[in-house]
């Protein structure tokens, strides 16, 4: 067989995957969104045949024996190109894959979705003992994971390289050493300053159909194509899709907080801006996928935080945000809003945390997980250790599991290794946003008039149509002529928030 006959099956084996996968994607969209209450048992089997389906496929010996012959051809001689890149990144994934029992693979995806629900049980009702069963096997299974895989000085090691191929437990663990070392004396400055936000202008009465008709104008002015996409409700809001052209964002509402809403919205926006930006030809395969999770979480906290939180952004949208919620809007200034929208405090929930904080609340959780991966936390013992972690941390100390241990939904789901890369999306986005505004010159004055699509072009051309061409790190050299760095970060923080704060 010639070698374009050869990955012209390896395309259509890696097609066939892919519909399964994002049929996946689909159903885990409806569970967390519309799926009755009584339909979460057979949801957890419809889960756990699709995973075993797309684990047969991902596993198939023909399949390694097409990457095999690849991998031998002058064509796949080329990392970066289109044969090298797949025979690259799938020969990693096949690996992996390999590796994994079919039957321990079905037992995670059924074990994931009973554990969701006795997730959101158990926080609705403030009662960790409800979950905790659920934790200690979804932490035995993941541990299973890491065996299979094997791994180096960390299991830790074996699961992040889900999320962030190439880190690991130790680097990762220095990267958040070194911002924390200068964040939290930041943070310190914040509390210590005698300013304070008005932060009740974000927490007056807004309609929640008029924050749901806001929220998704703000998402096709910045570029989200509703064509190919679609905003609804969860608890935790998340962005997935079944496929190139149907992305599916969520977001959550409440009538006294205009800013969860809003700047979820536009988080969730960014993810979707990247996967509509893939190249679609490529669905399935390396040069059609992102990067990495941090890339990824790069564009979302990128619009949310960078964007959407600049001043040019809201003298764009100050006056349609007036002329949507009159009552609201009356009499508050510009500035001030400004102001009430980049709050930054020690708070208690990771998703409605400031830019100044965040990232304290994702090393939190690095630091937990790894530890209850390694075996030095026992699950029981984590709601202590959570409130001890905030308590030195973040600097206050949750006054309930709903509110502390419980509030996120990815350990539930089997999501361990994926914290960090919150924080390393954090560090790309401030590095690739310095570049853009080196390209392109002054980003803040094309918000003030309206214009994202420079920004969003310029995001197309260098990040979302690389697809899996480079790595995360190569990436970021290719880009910006630089290692990844916190400095780039830290000066936009200490740029935005010494004003603010008066020191």
């Amino acid at each position: 067989m010639s070698t374009a006959e050869t990955f012209d099956k390896l395309r259509a084996h890696a097609r066939e995957t892919a519909l399964v996968a994002s049929i996946s994607g689909l159903v885990e969209w409806d569970e967390l969104t519309y799926l009755p209450p009584a339909g979460g048992d057979w949801r957890a089997e419809q889960q756990a045949y699709l995973a075993g389906v797309a684990h047969r496929l991902s596993t198939a010996p023909e399949l390694g024996d097409w990457l095999a012959e690849l991998r031998d051809s002058d064509e796949a001689s080329d990392p970066e190109g289109d044969i090298g890149c797949c025979v690259r990144e799938m020969s990693r994934r096949y690996d992996r894959e390999t590796r994994l029992p079919g039957d321990l693979v079905e037992e995670i995806a059924r074990t994931s979705s009973k554990a969701h629900h006795a997730w959101t049980d158990a926080r609705k009702a403030d009662n960790f003992a409800l979950f905790l069963p659920w934790l200690e096997k979804t932490l035995h299974l993941q541990r299973q994971k890491a065996e299979a895989f094997g791994y180096g000085d960390s299991p830790y090691d074996a699961l992040i390289e889900d999320y962030e191929p190439g880190e690991t437990a130790a680097s990762v663990g220095r990267v958040l050493a070194g911002l924390r070392a200068e964040l939290a004396p930041l943070v310190q400055q914040i509390v210590g300053s005698d300013r304070t936000a008005p932060s009740e202008l974000v927490r007056k009465s807004f309609c929640v159909d008029q924050q749901t008709a806001f929220g998704k104008a703000a998402a096709a002015k910045v570029g989200f194509d509703f064509d190919s996409g679609r905003l609804d409700v969860t608890a935790h809001p998340f962005c997935g899709g079944a496929g190139p052209r149907d992305v599916r964002m969520t977001t959550r509402y409440q009538e006294n907080d205009f800013a969860d809403a809003f700047f979820s919205t536009l988080h969730e926006t960014g993810h979707g801006l990247y996967e509509q930006g893939l190249p679609a030809d490529w669905f399935g395969l390396p040069p059609g996928e992102a990067i990495s999770l941090g890339i990824h979480e790069s564009q979302s906290r990128m619009w949310e935080n960078l964007v959407g939180r600049s001043q040019g952004f809201w003298r764009h949208f100050f006056d349609p945000l007036g002329k949507a919620f009159p009552a609201a809007m009356k009499g508050v200034d510009p500035e001030a809003w400004y102001f009430a929208v980049n709050e930054a405090r020690p708070s208690l929930i990771r998703t409605e945390s400031d830019e100044a904080t965040y990232n304290l609340h994702v090393i939190v959780r690095f630091e937990l997980e790894r530890a209850m991966i390694e075996g030095t936390l026992a699950p029981a013992d984590l709601p202590a250790a959570w409130n001890e972690a905030y308590a030195s941390i973040v600097g206050i100390t949750p006054p309930s599991d709903a509110n502390g241990c419980l509030q996120d939904v990815h350990w539930s789901a089997g999501l361990f290794g994926y914290f960090p890369t919150y924080s390393l999306g954090n560090l790309y986005a401030a590095q690739f946003f310095d570049q853009a505004e080196a390209d392109l010159g002054d980003l803040e004055a094309m918000f003030a008039e309206g214009e994202f699509a420079p920004l969003l072009g310029w995001l197309r051309e260098h990040i979302h149509s690389v697809g899996q061409r480079l790595s995360a790190s190569q990436l970021v050299e290719r880009v910006t002529g630089k290692p990844l760095s916190h400095e780039p970060l830290m000066r936009r923080l200490r740029a935005k928030f010494a004003p603010l704060y008066g020191f």
